[in-house]
């Protein structure tokens, strides 16, 4: 799975900014086209989990990768990422996992 943010006001250049919720903004597509979530056809949240829930078993995250692209640096950080119940924080001494509720 890919998600494309929205792209970011000039306004907030140069600062960080507040939390993104990936499940209510930007697109996503699926490198494997399932569900028709492609590059070119991106979709919503809830249709990419439906494209998931095929039957099969549960789709697992293995890994996550955070990337700018290619057409300008980029220099930033990224902290507070969610991933289901699990919020990490990434500080100078190591990633700190916590349990939401």
């Amino acid at each position: 799975m890919v998600w494309e943010p929205d792209p970011v006001p000039a306004t907030s250049l140069n600062r960080w900014s507040g939390y993104l919720d990936a499940t209510r903004t930007g697109h996503r597509y699926l490198t494997g086209g399932e569900g028709g979530c492609t590059q070119a056809n991106k979709c919503d949240f809830q249709h990419l989990r439906s494209s998931l829930n095929d039957g099969g078993s549960t789709p697992v995250v293995r890994s996550v990768a955070i990337s700018k692209g290619r057409d300008h640096a980029w220099a930033g950080a990224v902290d507070g990422l969610r991933l289901n119940r699990y919020v990490y924080d990434f500080e100078a001494n190591g990633v700190n996992a916590r349990r939401v509720r």
